[in-house]
């Protein structure tokens, strides 16, 4: 009992942190959209906790909430928007295909809660082996399996990070 309310509490935290990054007022200020990311991490490493994944909790703490936020808030901060250069709220074509996104996910959720779990694809009697979710092995399906997709996140990163530094410096050169 106790596992579920835990479970219902991490789930629901971490679909609020997300909704705070995307939905006004919230959604407006991107340091209020990175607070809310880092609470979705957290909640996030919660239940890779349950899952007796705890190198992926520690990694989901140490990486993401730690390093990969505080760059991306540093970079926030570096680029210092004002309201006037977020502009105003408005409705595009890619936010009405999001909340018919929300819409199917959530009819297709409702159909799947409604309907009776007698026949499970997976046997969920069987046991974890004793290094599930330990480093050798995530380490060498990480670093053997899917090592290009990992250095390609990196640059996409380093990319994405040396971009916001330069558009910082030309806007803060136009105002001088």
């Amino acid at each position: 009992m106790i596992e579920a309310i835990l479970f219902w509490c991490l789930a629901i935290g971490t679909v609020l942190g997300a909704l705070v990054v995307v939905v006004p007022p919230f959604g407006r200020n991107p340091v209020h959209g990175a607070l809310g990311l880092i609470g979705s991490f957290f909640c996030l490493s919660g239940l890779y906790v349950m899952l007796c994944a705890h190198l992926l909790a520690a990694l989901q703490v140490i990486v993401y909430a730690g390093a990969i936020m505080v760059l991306f808030t540093f970079v926030i901060m570096l680029l210092n928007l004002t309201p006037e250069e977020l502009g105003n709220s408005r409705f595009t074509v890619a936010k009405g295909i999001g909340v018919l996104a929300i819409g199917l996910v959530l009819a297709k959720v409702v159909k799947v809660l409604e309907t009776p779990q007698t026949d499970l694809p997976v046997d969920l009697t069987g046991t974890t082996p004793d290094d599930y979710g330990g480093i050798v092995p995530v380490g060498t399906v990480l670093l053997r399996d899917f090592l290009l997709p990992f250095e390609l996140t990196s640059i996409l990163l380093l990319v994405a990070i040396v971009g916001a530094v330069i558009i910082a410096r030309k806007q803060g050169r136009e105002a001088i």
